[in-house]
């Protein structure tokens, strides 16, 4: 039974739909979702840093050493924005940039021993907090969830 069917008041606006199409009703219920959990997850994360500081981190260490272009274009932004924030990352202990070996005019930048620790905590935290709500649901919700995971993944493969 959905929140609607219920007879409790959804307090998400209402949306509606184009021609009557239930895909577009879908759409927007889940971006709202969508949106409000990922909210909740960088508020859980305590990592100290911006947000934007975060995703950075995210993808340096994710991508290995990177040059500062190749951080800027995973991030989708320009590159003295990256300079900026690999710069507050640096400050912090985050990262460190170093010198290619073949090619001295190249600097790459990688996540260091503690950028990792904090990223390691930021996810702990977020699936701790994620954990704590799943068990509050019931199995029947927590089963619709888990077969929901592989369709939302196949949709973000489908972008990238």
């Amino acid at each position: 039974m959905s929140v609607r069917d219920s007879g409790i008041v959804d307090p998400r606006p209402e949306v509606v739909p184009h021609d009557g199409d239930d895909v577009v009703r879908l759409a927007a219920d889940l971006r709202l979702a969508v949106t409000r959990l990922a909210r909740l997850l960088r508020q859980h994360a305590e990592t100290g840093i911006t947000p934007s500081m975060l995703s950075a981190l995210v993808s340096i260490d994710r991508l290995g050493p990177v040059t500062l272009g190749q951080a800027a274009a995973a991030e989708q932004v320009q590159p003295p924005t990256m300079t900026t924030i690999v710069a507050r990352l640096e400050a912090a202990g985050l990262v460190s940039r170093d010198v290619d070996p073949e090619d001295r005019r190249i600097v790459r930048v990688q996540a260091t021993a503690e950028g990792r620790r904090l990223l390691e905590r930021s996810r702990s935290r977020k699936t701790a907090y994620l954990a704590r709500r799943l068990r509050a649901l019931t199995a029947d919700d927590r089963a619709a969830l888990g077969r929901a995971v592989p369709l939302l993944d196949r949709m973000l493969e489908e972008d990238s």
